[in-house]
C-alpha cells in the first residue's frame, strides 16, 4: 500500500504521465485507478488514512487532486486561501542547508511553493524524513503579512508561500 501511495503522489504532484489533468490538479478517479492497477477501496484507504491528508476528492468523488506539493511546471491551481490572521510558522530542514537557508532564505525550487509548519513538531517530522540531523526556523508570517507577502493554507493545514526572504528567518535554538 506504501508504494502505491507513492505512485499516486508522483503522478498527482509530479508527472501525471497520461492521466489528464485538469487546472485545479484533479484527475479523474476512474483513470487513476487503471493506472495505478489498485481498487477504489484501496484507494478510499490511501486517502483517508495519510499521516498528511496528503490527498482530497472532489465534491463529486469522481476526481483526485494532491492537496499541495506540486511541481511548477504542472501549473496547478489548487485556490489555496489566503492567511488573514498570519503567525509564527516553522521550516525543518536537514542541517547541512542552515547556511544556504540563512543567507538565502526559502525558495520554493522545483515547486509552487515553500511549505510551511504550524508548529515545531510538525517541522521536526518533515525534516526527519529527508535528514537524521535537522534544524527548524522560525518564521516571521506576522511580518510578512504585513510586507504584502501572500500566505496560503492548503486543505490540509500546510501554510505555503512562494518565498521567505532571511529577514523573516530565525533560527531555532
Amino acid at each position: 500500500m506504501k508504494n502505491a501511495s507513492r505512485q499516486i503522489s508522483y503522478l498527482l504532484r509530479h508527472n501525471p504521465e497520461d492521466l489528464k489533468m485538469d487546472k485545479h490538479g484533479y484527475v479523474f478517479v476512474a483513470d487513476l485507478l487503471r493506472k495505478t492497477k489498485i481498487s477504489k477501496e484501496e484507494l478510499d484507504d490511501i486517502v483517508e488514512n495519510n499521516d498528511k491528508k496528503r490527498f482530497g476528492y472532489s465534491e463529486d468523488g469522481f476526481k483526485i487532486r494532491a492537496r499541495q506539493g506540486h511541481s511548477a511546471k504542472l501549473g496547478v491551481d489548487v485556490g489555496y486561501k489566503e492567511v488573514q490572521f498570519p503567525r509564527k510558522y516553522f521550516h525543518g530542514t536537514a542541517e547541512v542547508n542552515k547556511v544556504s537557508i540563512l543567507n538565502n532564505g526559502l525558495n520554493s525550487g522545483n515547486r509552487d511553493y515553500v511549505h510551511l509548519s504550524q508548529d515545531m513538531n510538525t517541522a521536526v517530522l518533515v525534516a526527519h524524513r529527508h535528514s537524521r540531523v535537522v534544524v527548524v526556523f522560525e518564521i516571521d508570517g506576522i511580518q510578512m503579512k504585513r510586507d504584502g507577502l501572500k500566505i496560503y493554507e492548503s486543505e490540509n493545514g500546510v501554510i505555503l508561500t512562494e518565498y521567505v526572504s532571511p529577514k523573516y528567518i530565525k533560527l531555532m535554538k
